[in-house]
């Protein structure tokens, strides 16, 4: 399993790593960013903008990465289905390095447009690649070690988040002089990656059920695991295969609509929801943790290498529970509860763990298949327990153009 234990961490810097990475380095070069903005302005008009103008323009650029991220994100399932996750993967790396270089030359062309673009770029990048690396690794990897490749993608999100944390320091690239070389740091990731994926094969579920050559998938499979039985694994993609070629493809509307489909969506909804409750607490963390310092009477200088170390403590964490699998709210919440706004997370997060305990059936060790026969039990009852990886009805087989 040699070419495995070189591809997930491979597909991790340039996957989960950037989308970190750009959550946290953003933060440092704040003050200088709009000085920038500012001194530019002065030198095409001749006079200074407001300090609120300033701080819209600023909002723009810091808000324009989740815009990016969103459209990404949208055409990331047409165009992986169409044109393969590696071949999407290093067009993918081609964007970012794009958004590096209007990052590193806007300060030397005096346009903080530029900054804008490259960040719009950076989450086109990152929503692409954020899709992409947990399918891809989890489409590599045999049933057995599934679990802790798709864990990689937390690990190396937030290993991303301490990265930009580290390199924003002043002392490294934080300063007024380096900071856009700060910003188009992350460029280095996705050339990487540009280099070397090449050199790796397509999933072995590609190969069989998109492209239908199984002697690629088998060579595919030798190369990602090593020698020995994998017939089990290929012929639950040949079942995934048999399945997908009577699926009918369904709109949204009809997907919400559709019982075979409706404890799938109960469950992804609740999942989803307490995923994006968590980042909001950790964003409350990192708030409250400047306030408790400056409270504390630190020095304005050291309080990036204290807050620096919330976010070693977050990445430690992240590995060790590696088995375990901004938004504008957050400031209403702060204006409104104050530190009591840590209960609304907690009440998500219990109610979530609840009903995931409850009904999220179990996947370790589980093909698509027998994971599909355990939802028929959940969406058509005892009676429908008969619909199982042998005999799915082609009226209850869908997909999502989504």
């Amino acid at each position: 399993q040699m070419w495995l234990q070189r591809l997930w961490p491979l597909l991790g810097i340039g996957g989960s790593f950037p989308y970190g990475f750009h959550i946290s380095v953003i933060n440092y070069p704040s003050v200088h960013i709009r000085k920038f903005i500012n001194e530019t302005w002065i030198e095409r008009h001749g006079s200074p903008l407001h300090p609120e103008t300033i701080m819209l323009l600023w909002s723009f650029i810091v808000s324009v990465y989740g815009i990016g991220g969103f459209l990404g994100s949208i055409c990331c399932g047409y165009l992986t289905t169409k044109y393969r996750k590696k071949k999407c993967q290093m067009c993918t790396n081609l964007i970012m390095l794009v958004a590096a270089l209007f990052m590193a030359f806007s300060k030397t062309a005096k346009s903080f447009e530029m900054i804008l673009v490259g960040r719009f770029l950076y989450g086109i990048g990152t929503g692409f690649s954020l899709n992409i690396h947990p399918q891809y690794v989890g489409e590599i990897s045999p049933k057995k070690l599934r679990g802790f490749t798709n864990s990689t993608v937390a690990v190396f999100l937030t290993l991303g988040k301490l990265t930009g944390q580290v390199i924003g320091l002043r002392e490294i690239l934080g300063s007024e002089a380096l900071w856009p070389w700060l910003l188009a740091s992350s460029g280095l990731s996705a050339l990487v990656q540009l280099v070397t994926l090449p050199f790796f094969p397509d999933s072995p579920s590609y190969l069989l059920i998109q492209k239908g050559n199984e002697e690629a998938c088998r060579k595919a499979i030798r190369k990602l695991w090593g020698e020995g039985d994998h017939q089990a694994e290929i012929d639950d993609i040949m079942k995934e295969k048999v399945t997908m070629t009577s699926t009918k493809t369904l709109r949204v509307l009809e997907v919400i609509k559709e019982r075979s489909l409706r404890w799938q969506l109960y469950i992804l909804m609740t999942v989803m929801t307490t995923l994006h409750a968590f980042p909001l607490c950790i964003f409350q963390i990192y708030f409250y943790s400047f306030e408790v310092f400056h409270t504390a009477k630190f020095e304005e200088y050291l309080i990036p290498y204290v807050s620096l170390g919330v976010g070693l403590c977050e990445c430690l964490s992240s590995i060790l529970y590696s088995y375990i699998p901004y938004s504008v709210s957050h400031f209403f919440l702060q204006d409104n509860l104050g530190p009591f706004c840590f209960l609304i997370f907690l009440g998500i997060l219990a109610l979530s763990a609840i009903f995931i305990y409850l009904y999220l059936p179990e996947t370790k060790g589980k093909s698509i298949m027998e994971i599909k026969a355990e939802f028929n039990k959940l969406n058509f009852g005892k009676k429908e327990t008969s619909v199982t990886e042998n005999s799915f009805p082609k009226e209850q087989l869908f997909c999502t153009k989504l």
